[in-house]
């Protein structure tokens, strides 16, 4: 099994699940809070490489689904900014086994890269508060 360095918005549901999920599959994980750490454009971009801008971002994040934020109208030196002022706009988690980082948590994609025991139906990117955000998202 490997060591997943696990960015995350502590105290999130959805990132105890997948964290959880990972642990059960017998990956070490290596929790951090993503709002605790000076992000750098280079940083970020590690975690991004071969998607589009509107991919990077949080869906539920209070500003993308007031329309304040509209990622696919943002290009990659202003998304970045945005991202590196409020780190809760990063799409959850960013994920690191070795040189490799990912972003999001799409099991079936997971379990190609690194393994896991089970591979759940449900979409573990998603919040379970009845449809809405995470409180402070």
């Amino acid at each position: 099994m490997v060591t997943v360095t696990f960015y995350e918005k502590a105290g999130c549901a959805g990132n105890a699940r997948q964290k959880k999920l990972l642990a059960a599959s017998g990956h070490e994980v290596l929790a951090r809070d993503l709002r605790h750490k000076a992000w750098t454009n280079l940083a970020l971009l590690e975690f991004f490489i071969g998607l589009p801008v509107a991919q990077w971002f949080n869906p539920a994040a209070p500003a993308i689904k007031s329309g304040e934020i509209v990622p696919g109208e943002l290009d990659e030196p202003t998304a970045l900014a945005l991202m590196r002022d409020n780190p809760l706009l990063i799409r959850r988690p960013l994920l690191q086994v070795g040189e490799e980082r990912r972003v999001g948590f799409d099991a079936t994609a997971i379990d190609a890269w690194i393994g896991l025991k089970h591979v759940p139906d449900e979409n573990l990117e998603t919040c379970r508060h009845g449809g809405e955000p995470c409180p402070t998202s």
